[in-house]
């Protein structure tokens, strides 16, 4: 379509497609129209005793709503910038300094990471099981840390037949690891995969690195985040020379702890406002940051912080707001990694013309991936007319491609598309390359 919503072409844009990523297009534009911009996630501590000299006599409560940005990320395309990017520990150490502040030395409870802000379902129902020990699969609790992911680095060991060498970041000493890897013959094809015992954290690898192969880095999801997040503060507290003498625990429980959320925190942090939030959404893609912020919108809009509540909000937001028919769109999940979502290319095409009009929409827009610069479109339309004048959202999973977004015409025009290829069997590079040549024809 035409900035006056004039149809140029449509080829089955009325026919249901598996959206993957694209579907992310969504949730950023219900948080934007429906939070304000200003909005933050609290992340309080509560204690359920009195402190006397120093001594905690009870537990340490932390209370996520639903912050993911206790990570190192950046927010920005200028990773130099001031205040573009975080470090790992920045905001938990934070945490701690401040309960450090009120004079607390030792606990003599447990500390409890306490996710009852958002309801017990960390797993969507309709993700592969495989995908769940991954970071792009990540549970999804109202507390959260380093993306609920473990970065596992490996490398091939000294010698040809020893054990890959593996580590952990955060090592924080709660994983139990076994190694039964090897260190192949120079050439010969890695085969290395980890793997986990459901719901735990026993974690094993198999396989093996050649010898001349170059470290790598993989992302491994954490089954419990409001447990992870406990452990993570228990450390940061450790360095800032706090004891606790009690274990760490969570909950999903909302009645456990709800008698002293009524009290004023011992300590309190806030998330990155909402425009930040919705930037790793759409500049990367970025799963769980998509998910946490579904059920944000169920918790804020319709007192629930489900998946079932988050997606009716987004369902409302597209019918009542963008106008969208109510037959041309099913969502399963907020991130696109679920096959069940539906969407016609019409409805995004709606939805982006909508967006680019809207009062709030500058998280949405700077969010949004630009051909040519960092993000998910870095790679692509280099070399052609479109360099530097696409601005979209991808989308891929298994036999799925999409792309949608604007092509920034000559004159200050500009013209909103979507492309859905589904059930394809062409390689990866083959179907972004027909994609991508699709669009250069619309943009000349």
């Amino acid at each position: 379509m035409d900035e006056d919503g004039h149809e140029i072409y449509s080829r089955n844009a009325d026919q249901l497609f598996i959206p993957a990523s694209t579907t992310k297009l969504v949730v950023s534009a219900a948080a934007s129209a429906l939070l304000p911009p200003s909005f933050t996630a609290a992340t309080s501590v509560y204690a359920t005793g009195h402190v006397r000299s120093g001594v905690l006599d009870g537990d340490l409560v932390v209370y996520g709503r639903g912050d993911p940005t206790f990570s190192a990320r950046c927010y920005g395309l200028d990773t130099l910038a001031v205040g573009a990017c975080d470090s790992l520990w920045s905001k938990i150490d934070a945490l701690a300094a401040d309960i450090v502040a009120k004079g607390v030395r030792h606990v003599t409870g447990a500390i409890v990471g306490d996710g009852s802000y958002f309801d017990a379902q960390l797993v969507h129902p309709a993700w592969e099981f495989y995908d769940l020990n991954w970071w792009y699969a990540a549970p999804v609790g109202a507390l959260g840390f380093n993306d609920n992911s473990l970065d596992v680095t490996y490398a091939p060991g000294a010698n040809v037949d020893v054990p890959v060498r593996v580590s952990f970041n955060p090592d924080l000493g709660f994983v139990l690891f076994e190694n039964r890897t090897r260190t192949l013959p120079e050439g010969e094809r890695r085969t290395i995969d980890f793997f986990r015992e459901p719901g735990t954290v026993k974690i094993w690898a198999e396989g093996g690195v050649p010898a001349n192969a170059s470290e790598r880095t993989e992302y491994f999801a954490v089954p419990d985040p409001n447990h992870y997040f406990a452990v993570a503060l228990r450390s940061t507290l450790a360095r800032h020379g706090v004891s606790i003498a009690g274990p760490t625990r969570s909950t999903t429980d909302s009645t456990m702890y709800k008698a002293y959320r009524t009290a004023q925190p011992i300590a309190e942090v806030h998330s990155r406002s909402l425009p930040d939030l919705i930037f790793p959404i759409l500049n990367s893609s970025q799963n769980w940051f998509a998910e946490m912020l579904v059920k944000t919108l169920g918790k804020q809009i319709r007192g629930e912080g489900s998946w079932s509540a988050g997606l009716e909000a987004e369902r409302r937001f597209l019918t009542d707001s963008v106008g969208v028919d109510t037959t041309a769109f099913y969502l399963s999940d907020a991130s696109g990694l679920s096959s069940g979502n539906l969407l016609t290319p019409r409805v995004f095409v709606q939805l982006l013309s909508y967006m680019h009009e809207h009062p709030n929409n500058g998280g949405f827009m700077r969010g949004l991936a630009r051909s040519g610069q960092k993000g998910s479109l870095e790679r692509r339309f280099l070399g052609t007319p479109l360099e530097g004048r696409v601005v979209a959202k991808t989308g891929s999973i298994s036999h799925v491609n999409t792309l949608a977004g604007y092509i920034e015409q000559p004159g200050g025009t500009r013209l909103t598309f979507a492309v859905m290829a589904n059930n394809h069997v062409a390689p990866y590079s083959a179907i972004l390359a027909k994609i991508d040549s699709i669009v250069v024809a619309v943009g000349r």
